[in-house]
């Protein structure tokens, strides 16, 4: 097999209190006999030829929902950490979530109203009387 080239894809990941880049090389063999092709198959991730890690984007998620971080918020931390990702890039990536996630959703769905009983909090929460009305 004889090397004829390479593919580079790099990738911004995200560990806790720290960014990095991942570079994927994947190197393109030629047999010179039976004048075949060999690469190696691309990593699997959510968004094809997306420039996010599952941990970026599990990051930016629970910024997001648990930690209730707005996106353009997360635009500034992520520019102050040398990297310009837009927050309608941060929307695709919570949509792609989104879906993802959806067979998960369904199956849970499908569970909880499968049961006989199902319980609920069903308390009362005291809600201050609006001054419009």
């Amino acid at each position: 097999m004889k090397r004829i080239g390479q593919d580079m894809a790099e990738k911004l990941d995200y560990e806790p209190g720290r960014f990095s880049v991942q570079r994927h090389v994947r190197g393109k063999w030629a047999c010179t006999r039976c004048q075949t092709l060999v690469q190696a198959q691309v990593p699997a991730c959510v968004i094809d030829k997306g420039i996010a890690t599952a941990g970026l984007m599990a990051h930016v998620a629970v910024a997001t929902y648990i930690d209730h971080r707005p996106l353009y918020r997360q635009e500034a931390s992520l520019g102050r950490a040398g990297f310009a990702v837009p927050r309608s890039t941060q929307a695709e990536w919570i949509g792609a979530i989104g879906v993802e996630l959806a067979p998960l959703v369904q199956a849970m769905r499908e569970d909880l109203l499968g049961r006989h009983v199902l319980h609920a909090d069903e308390t009362p929460v005291a809600m201050l009387k609006c001054a419009f009305h």
